[in-house]
């Protein structure tokens, strides 16, 4: 490293800390960003699941769409245990969390952590999760987060997602059950409508219109590469159409880095914040330790991090006038508790991660031929997450499309309910609930194409029960591991009750013939309030109880903001917290972007 004294020091490049890098850099500060995984379509390491490769990079043209064509394959159990949460050399095995309960945790590592394997989905919190939920200090509101949002989504070009025929097919259901459109970004009330995405739209040329005969033309044929590639035949930009979004989505192939369709924080933000000049990314780096000085009375102050490079096994030191936490919402109150920090009664505690579900609607070919024009409803076709139903106070719905595989472990893999066999739905609007096996299973997999799965997602609210701790006596290179507790509350199932009859009723008014719940264990993919605002930082996401030590990823959330997708609100705070970091304790914050 060309030094080891920096004004900000940032533990994370996920989904919130290359924002905050970014804005820091923009503001003239000199910005060192430690991520635990390794950094995919850079030069520097070109071979970085096998090899240490360089050690450092601040500069823009070290990022290669070429390179990240050739690691990200798109092939599912591949990119999985290339994504999945753990170090670059794979041989090593996963980073270990222990989950006691009936549930798992999933999460990426490397630079742009989740988000690599999100699925784009971008709106904004429920204001009244923010401004009626007694979760937030009551001098912070929804208003507080608009101009960055506005930014946010300027940076990552937000568009509603295209229309193929599973969404359609929802939203169809949704109208038949009164519902309306929803035209709003900072939703009220109950609607559907298509996702905010941070995905580029498809190419013009993709477009299927309905001929006068009801049929569908499909005139492309090309293969779907970008102008950029010699290869190209017939050469589209934006989004290819295949549900790539959680294995990696590198499309369209050919694509220079900084065009690739999916606005991961890799793609849309890293690029942006390397640009400054100010800002370096150093991967395969895991915090272990937060430095700080006691010698000044009252609080600590942080002074820097101590991490270990995860190829060498060496320790290694900097130093920094701030200190941020950015490494999410189990990794941020993990750190916490294993350095040498004050205790906090609710550091980890307060975890919420918007207890989902799953639904999946089964139609007849006639059926859908008479809907949508043809005989599938082809859920591997468009965006993964292309359409949502908004209901604030409850959650939300959103579709699902992937292939087959996926598919399967999230209807039918899993169920806090046993197997089906076990259930009887007689009094519920669904027709079949738990664990599929054997005949059965091949029969509904079969009709996979003329399927139409729902996620539900609830607004599940802050318990002090929930949430983080370290487990004594068990420890990986890194010290303790990470423990996670969820039971939710009798509130919080019967929101997701309330969510996945909805569910079932749309999914029957657009024509199906069979519903099935799968009542799925508590799967931590939405992960937030473990360091809440209000509770262990201030309006800043300054630490209450350690100076110069910021908050800046989902963790700072005091609630789950309703149940929408949490990214852009995470990314949208952590850019306000860059401009307090930079006002409170560099002074050099001279345009700010939520204005004076």
């Amino acid at each position: 490293m060309s030094h080891t004294d920096y004004d900000v020091v940032i533990v994370g490049a996920g989904g919130d800390g290359p924002v905050a890098a970014w804005r820091l850099g923009q503001l003239g500060l000199d910005v060192l960003v430690l991520e635990a995984g390794p950094f995919y379509g850079n030069e520097q390491w070109e071979r970085p699941t096998e090899e240490p490769g360089g050690e450092s990079s601040s500069d823009p043209a070290d990022l290669s769409g070429e390179l990240l064509d050739e690691q990200f394959t798109t092939r599912e159990l591949e990119m999985i245990q290339k994504l999945i949460f753990g170090p670059a050399d794979h041989e090593r095995g996963f980073w270990l969390r222990k989950f006691p309960q009936s549930g798992i945790t999933i999460q990426a590592a490397g630079v742009g952590g989740t988000t690599l394997i999100y699925t784009g989905n971008h709106p904004r919190a429920y204001p009244a999760a923010i401004d009626e939920q007694p979760h937030w200090p009551d001098s912070f509101g929804y208003e507080d987060l608009l101009p960055y949002y506005r930014r946010m989504e300027e940076l990552l070009d937000i568009q509603p997602a295209p229309v193929t025929a599973k969404e359609e097919l929802f939203f169809q259901g949704a109208e038949e059950r009164g519902y309306d459109l929803v035209d709003n970004k900072n939703v009220t009330a109950a609607g559907y409508r298509p996702q905010p995405n941070a995905i580029w739209g498809p190419d013009e040329k993709l477009r299927v219109e309905r001929r006068g005969d009801g049929t569908l033309s499909r005139p492309y044929d090309g293969n779907f590469r970008h102008p950029a590639d010699p290869d190209a035949v017939d050469p589209v930009e934006g989004h290819t159409l295949a549900t790539t979004e959680l294995s990696g989505n590198p499309h369209p192939l050919g694509a220079p880095y900084e065009e690739k369709a999916k606005r991961t924080s890799a793609i849309g933000v890293v690029p942006e914040a390397l640009k400054t000049g100010n800002v370096t990314i150093r991967p395969n780096a895991f915090v272990t330790d937060v430095l700080v000085d006691r010698s000044l009375g009252g609080n600590p102050e942080a002074t820097g991090v101590e991490f270990r490079d995860t190829w060498s096994g060496d320790t290694e030191q900097v130093s920094a006038g701030v200190v941020v936490l950015a490494a999410g919402a189990i990794e941020t109150p993990r750190l916490w508790l294993n350095a040498d920090l004050p205790r906090n009664e609710w550091v980890g505690k307060g975890m919420t991660i918007h207890f989902g579900d799953n639904v999946m609607g089964f139609w007849e070919e006639e059926v859908l031929e008479e809907r949508v024009g043809k005989p599938t409803a082809d859920p591997q076709e468009g965006q993964t997450i292309a359409a949502r139903l908004d209901y604030p106070g409850v959650g939300m719905l959103q579709t699902t499309g992937s292939y087959a595989g996926i598919a399967a472990i999230l209807g039918f893999g899993a169920s806090a309910s046993g197997f089906t066999f076990t259930n009887d739905p007689a009094e519920a609007p669904w027709d079949t609930i738990g664990r599929l096996a054997g005949p059965k299973l091949k029969r509904f997999l079969s009709r996979y194409r003329q399927a139409l799965p729902v996620l539900v997602v609830t607004d599940d609210r802050p318990h002090k029960r929930n949430g983080v701790s370290v487990v004594d006596g068990v420890e990986d290179e890194h010290g303790p591991i990470p423990q996670v507790n969820y039971v939710p509350s009798k509130g919080d199932v019967q929101r997701r009750d309330e969510l996945a009859e909805i569910a079932s009723n749309v999914l029957k008014a657009a024509g199906a013939d069979h519903v099935h719940r799968s009542d799925s264990p508590a799967t931590a993919i939405h992960i937030h309030s473990t360091m809440a605002m209000g509770k262990v930082v201030d309006t800043a996401c300054e630490a209450y109880d350690v100076d110069r030590l910021f908050v800046a990823d989902h963790s700072a959330l005091a609630n789950g903001v309703g149940g929408p997708n949490p990214t852009n609100t995470g990314q949208s705070l952590a850019l306000r917290t860059a401009e307090r970091i930079a006002d409170r304790y560099f002074d050099c914050l001279v345009d700010p972007i939520g204005g004076s």
